[in-house]
């Protein structure tokens, strides 16, 4: 069954994409340019993907990267389920 109706992107090449570790719609749009233009498709790719294996603010190939926003930079609480981490460099003065 067809996903991406802009791209001709099937359910089954979605799900070979997540088996290759694209973890996130973005992820999956850098793979196989599906839900980069009408976007229609966006959220049955985030049905496919569920709840999958990869971290929250983890990313495949980017070492587990947390988000870190200029909120967290300039020492504002976090929005409600966002974590966040100081920039590295800041954690390390700090210590």
């Amino acid at each position: 069954m067809y996903v991406c109706s802009c791209f001709g992107i099937t359910e089954e090449q979605v799900r070979q994409h997540a088996a290759a570790g694209a973890c996130t719609p973005r992820q999956i749009a850098s793979a196989s340019k599906a839900g980069t233009d009408c976007g229609s498709c966006v959220r049955r790719i985030q049905g496919i993907l569920g709840r999958g294996e990869c971290p929250r603010g983890a990313a495949p190939g980017r070492g587990g990267a947390t988000l870190v926003t200029r909120a967290a930079q300039a020492g504002a609480a976090a929005p409600a389920g966002i974590a966040v981490a100081a920039e590295p460099a800041a954690a390390a003065h700090a210590a």
